[in-house]
């Protein structure tokens, strides 16, 4: 997936690994477009890959707008655009949700 991305040109890519925090995924990948347009191009690029993996990935979000998020089962790909990425800030989020884990045990 993350040959994908980087293929189209996908930006400041980050896996985090959440394994054993949640049932959502092991695994987010997050990447950033420039544009709507190449959002985009990195989704489908990254579905593309999937699929000749043997995957049958899902979309979800707007393809028209600044966030995709596709979901591979095991791993989550959420490509945003840079605007998106800032207000959503997964990183910052699932950070927060680990170091309060961390702190209840």
């Amino acid at each position: 997936m993350r040959d994908a991305a980087e293929e189209k040109k996908g930006e400041d890519i980050a896996v985090l690994d959440l394994t054993g925090r949640t049932i959502v995924a092991d695994a987010f990948v997050i990447v950033t477009g420039r544009s709507t347009i190449q959002t985009r191009s990195v989704a489908d690029a990254i579905v593309e890959k999937a699929e000749q993996a043997g995957l049958r990935p899902r979309l979800e979000g707007h393809r028209d707008g600044g966030w995709i998020l596709i979901d591979l089962g095991h791993v989550v790909a959420h490509v945003f655009t840079p605007d998106q990425r800032q207000f959503y800030n997964l990183e910052r989020l699932w950070g927060r949700v680990a170091e309060a884990r961390a702190e209840a045990q």
